[in-house]
Order: C-alpha cells, then sequence, then structure tokens
C-alpha cells in the first residue's frame, strides 16, 4: 500500500514524501524493522506528461534539489526515490543499505513508476546515480520498453580494484557472500563525502545521519550481487532504450586522493571502465564526459555540474521528442 503524500521532512516545502509498503524480501530484512521505500515529489511545477525518477548511490539519499530544479524549470515533474534500507527509508533498521540481492529494489521502482504513471505522466525517464544507475540498467533489461530513456550519473558498472580483488577475491566473496550474508567486508572511503561536506569545507549540506561520511559497512550479501550484476552487463545487457551515460574525464587516486583530484575527478569510480562497458549496456547509448566532474556530476564545481545538467536535459528533450507523434 502507498501511503498519502505529506511534507517531506528532509528538504521541506515544497516536497512531498510518500511511504511505499513492500513485500519482496531477499532474506535480509528484520521483522521489527519492516522494509519500506520512500518516493519524495517536487509539488510546485504542476502536473507535467514528462517526470524524472531518480536512484540515489550506496550509502545516499536524494537531498540535490538545486539539480531537480532545473529539470523542472524545464517542463519536468521530478521525483526520487529512497530505497529500502537507505536515507529516508532506512528508519531503524539495524543494517542500513544490508541489501543481498539488488533486483529487489525492482519492486520500489515498480511501485514508484506506477504512482509517477497515475499522476499523467506519459513519458518516463530514469536517473541513476552510481549503485542507483547500475540498478536503473538492470531494471532497464528487465522490463522493456518500461521507461523512455536512461540517464547514468557515474555508473557502477565495474568494481574500481586492481585484477586481485576483480578475480579471485570475487570468486571467495561470491561463495562467502551466499553463506554468510551479513558478513562485513569492507568500507567506504571518507575523504570524498568529507570535501562535499559543508561542515568539512565543501559546498553541501547533506544531513549525516542519512549519508554519513564513514558509510554504512559493506557486506558479503551486497557486493556479492553487486559482483553479479557487473557480470551480467560485462556479459551484455540489452536495454532498449537510449542512454546517456554520464562521467568525469578522468578519475583520481581513490585511496589517497589529493586537493586536486578531490576538486575536478571522479576518486570513486573508475571513468575508463564506465567507457568501456558503456556499449554492453544497449545498442543505444551516447557517453558524456563533463570537465572537471565529481563523482556525483550533479555535486561538481558549478561549471561541470551546470554542463552536465544543461547537457542531459537537451540529450532527454531530443531524445523525447523523437518519440512525439508528428502532425
Amino acid at each position: 500500500m502507498t501511503a498519502e503524500p505529506g511534507p517531506d521532512p528532509v528538504l521541506g516545502e515544497p516536497w512531498l514524501a510518500r511511504t511505499l509498503a513492500l513485500r519482496t524480501s531477499d532474506g535480509g530484512e528484520d521483522p521489527a524493522a519492516p522494509d519500506v521505500a520512500t518516493l519524495v515529489h517536487r509539488d510546485d511545477a504542476g502536473a507535467q506528461d514528462r517526470a524524472v525518477l531518480y536512484l540515489h548511490g550506496f550509502t545516499d539519499y536524494f537531498f540535490q534539489a538545486h539539480h531537480a530544479e532545473a529539470w523542472t524549470a524545464a517542463g519536468y515533474d521530478f521525483y526520487a526515490l529512497d530505497l529500502r534500507r537507505s536515507g529516508r527509508s532506512a528508519g531503524t533498521h539495524p543494517r542500513p543499505a544490508d541489501v543481498r540481492d539488488l533486483r529487489v529494489h525492482h519492486e520500489e521502482i515498480d511501485l514508484a513508476l506506477a504512482a509517477i504513471r497515475a499522476s499523467g505522466a506519459r513519458h518516463v525517464v530514469l536517473l541513476g546515480h552510481s549503485t542507483g544507475g547500475l540498478l536503473s540498467v538492470l531494471w532497464a533489461h528487465d522490463h522493456p520498453g518500461g521507461v523512455d530513456a536512461l540517464v547514468l550519473n557515474s555508473p557502477w558498472l565495474d568494481l574500481n580494484a586492481g585484477w586481485v580483488t576483480r578475480g579471485p577475491v570475487t570468486a571467495v566473496l561470491d561463495r562467502v557472500g551466499a553463506r554468510l550474508p551479513g558478513l562485513r567486508v569492507g568500507a567506504l572511503g571518507q575523504a570524498y563525502g568529507r570535501h562535499l561536506h559543508a561542515g568539512t569545507g565543501g559546498e553541501w549540506d547533506f544531513d549525516l545521519a542519512l549519508k554519513p561520511h564513514e558509510g554504512f559497512p559493506v557486506r558479503a550479501g551486497f557486493i556479492r550481487s553487486v559482483r553479479r550484476a557487473h557480470a551480467e552487463v560485462a556479459a551484455g545487457l540489452d536495454v532498449d532504450v537510449p542512454v546517456l551515460l554520464a562521467c568525469s574525464t578522468r578519475s583520481g587516486d581513490r585511496k589517497a586522493p589529493g586537493p586536486a583530484d578531490l576538486s575536478s575527478s571522479d576518486v570513486v569510480l573508475n571513468v575508463r571502465q564506465m567507457i568501456a562497458r558503456a556499449p554492453m549496456i544497449g545498442p543505444d547509448v551516447t557517453i558524456l564526459q563533463v570537465p572537471g566532474g565529481l563523482h556525483d556530476l550533479a555535486l561538481s564545481p558549478a561549471p561541470a555540474r551546470e554542463y552536465f545538467t544543461r547537457a542531459a536535459i537537451e540529450w532527454v528533450d531530443a531524445r523525447l521528442e523523437d518519440l512525439s507523434p508528428r502532425g
């Protein structure tokens, strides 16, 4: 059941949030903390026949209101989904972000899209960042024609690590993840988040309870599912709608990024991996590289984020125009 929308306690007016009750289980749920997802919607734009649904990354939530405002100004309704066990949807869950099968998120994506369609949108675009980008291509592969286009903001299509981790260690974690899915096997680095946050000299005042610098533990079941999804991408997906893959022009030092890396490159994922795997998503993939872009292109310094936003909207406008009937 979907609750009626009410004021979003995170962003405030004109943002509304509604709770999506979920049923699908991947074995990682807690009976005392039933899973929900949260659909956030900017309410002051008026109903449009075009809409965007945003999917966030790992250890993240939707707070990029400035990016949404650009889409609404261009004539799109903007929605964002805080996935189960993340952000607004984590609540008191004892293991936030502990998802053991990425495809369990298909349920909340389906519910969100149903609500968006019910609002009158005829054309819907999935906009996925990082892990949300990986979720977007998996969902679109499994749901041909389910949306009209994908925009991928630095999608997580491969593991940013050396061959030992990508090969032998992945094989070990696949077995461990099947037997001990809740085992903690890693954590996020803090440098990128600290660079972004206003409290440590950055530009963005996001909620550290929802997006902590230290992240949430990376567990074996989660990374097993991610690596299996990466293998699917490498084998070739069949996404049948246009895809825009946007990323920085370069990757910085992931383990010990310096000021130049933090301010003008992706220090989380490997740009070359994204570009190499772009043709494996589907037959119609456009690559957009953003000079000076950070991992989340929408949180990059102003010139880079404005370039990304403008180019993404123009690309979607053109692709949706191609779908419109000619008079």
